[in-house]
């Protein structure tokens, strides 16, 4: 008996031990989960230091008067917690016997993209003061230069992480661009465009042309800046769709801005009757010109035109030519409706009413018979 009991842990050690050396991508199955358990280990050590020791420094961070270490903290707070699983692959790759040379850069990578998470959070976090220091240059374009400066440490930022890593894996940039002969020359022409919105987009914010919350019309596009970027404007339509337009595009079209005006026009020709006597049309015109001139909606350094100016096909035309004194479009509405309603008051005061299109017909003679055909005889 104690000789099968044997004999079955034998053959079950044997077994295990099979499977554990089976290989897996060349690696034996028990590297793999030794592999895989060393990471898990760093997984629990990273939520460990999480939980303490970060959250110790958390409490201390906030008890004190500047906030400075709370952006501080900010910028190093996820990149430190990913260096345990920077370790935990580290560990990992030696047990999995990965070469020491591809190791390396793997592990090396990781660091150089953690030390440029950090630059970048560093841009994030700041930002305000960033836009605090544009302040200075304008407050009128602070927000926009303040975006586009940003914008492009981030950019510059990103890309530079880039290189540096495939510098780590031995791959010579320029010497690869520059090898690719055509393609060299595809990604130029390519880079000529983004080079010409990048200018764009520094022509706009030089020229303050534009600013973030502007109503604009630039060719066929037309609605409410949202943000000025880099390569690109971003617009809001009236239909509330988002219109992407390139800043090479706005730099060399003209750009209608609605909202740099402080009046609005009102244009409108009303008619009158013409059975409206003379002096009624004088009297007519007077009133309402007196009328927008004591509106208190009506701007009094703008022109202000109010004139009897034509004979029209069904009507006496009076011109009228004016300014709100706000630009805000529900206000100037509201103006205009009180302005229409009063030039309404001034035409019926004086007995004279509004003309519509119409046509009179003056028969010289009715003939004496009248001859009726039948219509239907005439096509059968």
């Amino acid at each position: 008996m104690e000789k099968e009991i044997l004999q079955l842990k034998t053959t079950i050690v044997t077994n295990i031990d099979d499977i554990l050396n089976q290989l897996v991508l060349g690696t034996p199955l028990y590297k793999w989960a030794l592999a895989l358990l060393v990471f898990f280990v760093f997984l629990i050590l990273r939520r460990a230091f999480t939980l303490i020791i970060l959250k110790s420094i958390k409490k201390f961070v906030s008890k004190t008067k500047t906030d400075i270490d709370d952006k501080i903290l900010q910028v190093f707070l996820k990149p430190v917690k990913f260096l345990f699983i920077i370790f935990g692959v580290w560990f990992s790759l030696k047990i999995l016997g990965i070469k020491g040379e591809v190791a390396s850069h793997i592990v090396k990578s990781l660091f150089v993209y953690t030390f440029f998470w950090i630059l970048y959070n560093s841009v994030h976090i700041f930002e305000k003061n960033i836009y605090q220091i544009t302040t200075s240059l304008g407050r009128a374009v602070s927000k926009e230069i303040g975006g586009f400066i940003v914008k492009s440490i981030k950019a510059f930022i990103v890309i530079l992480g880039i290189v540096a890593i495939l510098q780590e894996w031995g791959i010579n940039v320029t010497a690869f661009i520059a090898s690719l002969g055509l393609g060299g020359l595809a990604f130029a022409l390519a880079a000529k465009d983004t080079a010409a919105n990048l200018f764009g987009g520094l022509t706009i914010i030089a020229d303050k042309a534009l600013k973030i919350g502007d109503w604009v019309k630039i060719g066929s596009v037309e609605g409410i800046v949202e943000d000025i970027g880099i390569r690109t404007t971003k617009i809001r339509s009236f239909e509330k769709s988002l219109l992407t337009v390139p800043n090479s595009y706005i730099a060399n079209n003209p750009i209608e801005n609605f909202s740099r005006r402080d009046v609005r026009r009102i244009k409108m020709n009303i008619g009158i009757t013409y059975d409206t006597p003379k002096e009624k049309v004088v009297a007519i015109v007077k009133d309402i010109r007196q009328m927008l001139i004591e509106h208190p909606g009506i701007s009094k350094n703008h022109t202000l035109l109010v004139y009897f100016t034509e004979f029209g096909d069904s009507a006496l035309n009076i011109f009228i030519y004016t300014f709100t004194n706000t630009a805000n479009w529900e206000e100037y509405l509201k103006i205009k409706e009180d302005v229409n309603l009063k030039i309404m008051d001034i035409v019926e005061k004086h007995g004279s009413s509004f003309a519509f299109p119409s046509h009179s017909i003056y028969i010289e003679k009715v003939p004496e018979k009248l001859v009726f055909v039948d219509v239907d005889k005439l096509e059968n």
